[in-house]
């Protein structure tokens, strides 16, 4: 069957029908996917790491095993309890769709254990996909794709997160906050989470559009900064997370690299100024350094000698030329570009 509308959807979530054996989550946000799929998996056993009644398994391991799918929705629960197997598709590999849903309709019908549970993760499936042609038209699995969330919802769950913090926003400052948020759900999470540190959790305060200013940053492009800041900084998980927010704020590939020429140039400016005798600060002014990223740019700059940042400076240059070509990967580039940069900030000991 398909569930579709919001409230039958959380509610199924929350407490899913026991008659229900086999759920289909997809769609093209994969993080919303996999928000979904882990509050579902949570109804069924609270602990998803218990290795008796929860499996998890990948489109490799169903790949490289015909079987092993089978096996794990046959297995009993030793311990009791509801037994969980969660699947987690990357591939859009034909086979792997029709295998996967050949075994959720023999499960719908009974053939397997039927205390247990299958949960599938999946990009957005098309109609003629057979995983969720099988899914749908059972009454005894469920069908839930996953679309961008509306602005109504963006803002219900921005108001919830904060409020599980005791904090909140005015309302003029929740809609210029909710207009900022990039619409992928593992993204959206990660800016409600810094607001809710910037706000100060627990402390039961409520800032206005010019306090939130203060917390977004006067430019546009600060996503895009903060890309370059971590990566520059040793740390490759926040500035790949940094680049993924500017993209879907609208920003190019090729500012991104841009912007990282810019943090190299201010890096250089600051390592040429304090070779001539001015202080730190004085030096981190100079550059044009934003006072908030004033000491960790000092930290960076200790690190980052001007012998150091010319062998960079070529794989810059570099990527700058090709996210310029024609039909070049250009966000595969940029991301490229930036974990190399982190590689390199984490061998000079950042």
């Amino acid at each position: 069957m398909i569930l579709a509308k919001r409230p039958e959807v959380d509610r199924f979530l929350k407490s899913p029908d026991p008659a229900v054996r086999a759920a289909v989550i997809h769609g093209k946000d994969r993080s919303g996917v996999a928000e979904r799929a882990t509050l579902l998996c949570r109804a069924i056993t609270p602990d998803l790491n218990d290795p008796f009644n929860v499996t998890v398994l990948t489109d490799s391991d169903i790949d490289g095993d015909e079987t092993r799918l089978d096996e794990a929705l046959t297995a009993l629960s030793m311990i009791g309890g509801r037994r969980l197997v969660r699947v987690r598709l990357g591939s859009e590999k034909a086979s792997i769709d029709k295998q996967v849903a050949a075994a959720l309709k023999a499960h719908a019908e009974g053939a397997y254990n039927p205390d247990a549970m299958l949960v599938i993760e999946a990009g957005a499936l098309g109609r003629d996909s057979a995983l969720r042609k099988a899914a749908e038209a059972s009454s005894a699995a469920v069908g839930i794709a996953c679309y961008e969330d509306e602005t109504g919802d963006v803002a219900r769950m921005t108001r919830e997160a904060l409020a599980a913090d005791k904090v909140g926003l005015t309302q003029d400052a929740l809609d210029r906050f909710v207009a900022r948020l990039p619409r992928e759900r593992g993204l959206m999470r990660q800016e409600i989470e810094r607001l809710a540190l910037y706000i100060g959790p627990g402390s039961g305060k409520t800032i206005d559009v010019a306090e939130l200013e203060l917390h977004l940053g006067v430019e546009p492009d600060a996503s895009r900064q903060d890309a370059a800041l971590q990566a520059f900084g040793g740390r490759p998980a926040p500035a790949q997370s940094g680049l993924r927010r500017a993209l879907a704020e609208g920003e190019s590939p090729v500012m991104a690299v841009r912007q990282a020429s810019i943090h190299l140039g201010k890096l250089r400016r600051i390592n040429v100024l304090q070779s001539n005798g001015a202080g730190a600060k004085e030096a981190a002014k100079a550059a044009g350094v934003f006072w908030k990223q004033e000491a960790e740019m000092l930290r960076q700059a200790r690190s980052w000698r001007l012998e150091d940042l010319d062998k960079v400076l070529d794989s810059v240059n570099a990527a700058d030329i090709a996210t310029k070509t024609t039909g070049s990967p250009d966000q595969l580039i940029a991301e490229r570009l930036l974990l190399e940069i982190s590689a390199r900030a984490r061998r000079l000991g950042l």
